[in-house]
C-alpha cells in the first residue's frame, strides 16, 4: 500500500487518463474478452497490473500517479473506470467506508471492484503493524441490498458478485475450504463458530457498482 499527494502527480493524472484509451487494454473476469476496459490499480506497489493506471503513495514503487490513499477525492473524475483493483490495500486504509465510497464514485455504472485482504483470523492480519483494519467475509455487507441492517452508514451500493475464502492449507486439504466457498450458510456458521479453530487466510471479493 502507498500514498502522498503530489501536485505534479495530480497534473499527470489527466494525461495518464487520456492516454489509457489509446493503448491500455486488460480483461476482467465476467466481461466479454473483446471488451477494452479502463482499470485503476489502487496501491499498485512494484507489481502494477499490466495495462492499468497505478496509484500509490510510495514514490519508490513508480506509480503512474502519486496519491495519498487516505485523502479524498482521488485525482480522477466520476465514472472514470470500468474496473478497480485493491489487492492487499484496504486493510491499510484509515477509513474503509470512505474508501468504498470513493471506489464507487470512480467506477462506471456496473463497473467491477476486486478486493483482496487477509481474513482476520490469519496471523498476517495482526503481525503487520501497518494493518489498521481486520476483516471477515461479511465486512462489506453494509454496501449490499440489505445493508446488513445498517444502510444509513453509506449510500454507496455494490452488488456482490462473488466471495472467495482461502483457508490455511491443513484445513483446505480436509475439505473445509470447499464447504465455506460453496455453501453460504456454512460460511456464516464457520464465521460465527469455527473460524478461530479452522482459521482463514485470505479473502477475494468481486463487486459490481450499482448506480
Amino acid at each position: 500500500m502507498r500514498t502522498v499527494g503530489s501536485t505534479a502527480s495530480e497534473r499527470r493524472s489527466a494525461k495518464v487518463s487520456g492516454q489509457a484509451g489509446a493503448h491500455r487494454e486488460v480483461h476482467a473476469a465476467g466481461l466479454p474478452p473483446h471488451m477494452p476496459i479502463f482499470v485503476l490499480d489502487v496501491g499498485c506497489g512494484i507489481r502494477k497490473q499490466p495495462g492499468a493506471i497505478g496509484i500509490d503513495r510510495n514514490p519508490a514503487s513508480h506509480p503512474d500517479v502519486l496519491v495519498d490513499l487516505d485523502k479524498f477525492p482521488y485525482p480522477f473524475a466520476d465514472d472514470s473506470f470500468d474496473r478497480i483493483t485493491a489487492i492487499h490495500v484496504i486493510e491499510h486504509l484509515n477509513d474503509v467506508l470512505r474508501a468504498m465510497e470513493e471506489f464507487h464514485r470512480l467506477l462506471k455504472p456496473g463497473g467491477t471492484l476486486r478486493i483482496e485482504t487477509p481474513h482476520y483470523t490469519d496471523y498476517s492480519s495482526f503481525c503487520d503493524p501497518t494493518h489498521k483494519n481486520h476483516l471477515n467475509s461479511f465486512s462489506f455487507r453494509y454496501f449490499g441490498p440489505k445493508h446488513g441492517g445498517f444502510g444509513y452508514y453509506s449510500e454507496a451500493r455494490f452488488r456482490e458478485v462473488s466471495v472467495g475464502v482461502k483457508l490455511l492449507s491443513f484445513w483446505k486439504w480436509l475439505g473445509f475450504e470447499f464447504l465455506v466457498n460453496h455453501f453460504p450458510r456454512y460460511r456464516r456458521f464457520w464465521e460465527h463458530y469455527l473460524c478461530y479453530i479452522v482459521r482463514g487466510k485470505a479473502m477475494e471479493f468481486e463487486f459490481a457498482a450499482e448506480k
